[in-house]
């Protein structure tokens, strides 16, 4: 079964440019992974600094072996810690 995780980040303009690269990064490592479909960033039009990313795996397994490696961990820490809290997900699945 197919997933759409949502991440919201509210990132203050101060610390984009710091950001940016760590994004990147997990992003780039995303695409590596088995089961990883796609993914795609938003930046909210009416609040600056709030952004959106949706991304699709082929299962729930795929996504959380991806959730769970050190290697995302790793990126992941570095963004938590530069926004001063844990990043949450949503998992929605198709009906």
């Amino acid at each position: 079964m197919t997933v759409k995780i949502i991440i919201k980040r509210l990132v203050p303009e101060s610390k984009e440019a710091t950001l940016r690269p760590l994004l990147k990064k997990l992003r780039n490592l995303a695409m590596d992974q088995p089961g990883y479909v796609t993914g795609e960033t938003f930046k909210r039009i009416d609040r600056p600094g709030e952004s959106l990313v949706i991304s699709t795996w082929q299962s729930m397994d795929d996504w959380r072996k991806w959730l769970l490696s050190e290697e995302r961990s790793e990126t992941q820490e570095k963004i938590d810690y530069l926004l001063g809290e844990k990043t949450e997900y949503e998992i929605y699945s198709f009906d």
